[in-house]
C-alpha cells in the first residue's frame, strides 16, 4: 500500500525514508506509534535489517545523543 509519507503526522508515526541496509534498497516505511506492529516476509527479505539495523540503531543513536557528554564517556 502506497502512502505519501510527507502527509503523515510524525507524532503518530515512525517514518523511515530511504533505508539502505543489507537487503533493504531505498525503502520508505511508516510505522504507527503505540500500536502492535508485526514485520513479516520471506527469509532474507530484510525483516531483521529493518527492525535491528535501522529502527533499533536509530533509537540507540538518539538516546546516546540525549545524554550529556559527561554521561557519554562511561558508555562502552
Amino acid at each position: 500500500m502506497q502512502v505519501d509519507l510527507s502527509k503523515l503526522d510524525p507524532k503518530k508515526n515512525i517514518i523511515i525514508k530511504g533505508a539502505q541496509v543489507h537487503n533493504l534498497k531505498n525503502v520508505d516505511v511508516a510505522i504507527p506509534r503505540n500500536k502492535l506492529v508485526v514485520i513479516t516476509g520471506l527469509s532474507g527479505s530484510g525483516k531483521s535489517s529493518l527492525a535491528f539495523d535501522t529502527l533499533y540503531a536509530e533509537g540507540q543513536r538518539r538516546y546516546v545523543e540525549s545524554l550529556s557528554s559527561y554521561a557519554r564517556q562511561f558508555l562502552g
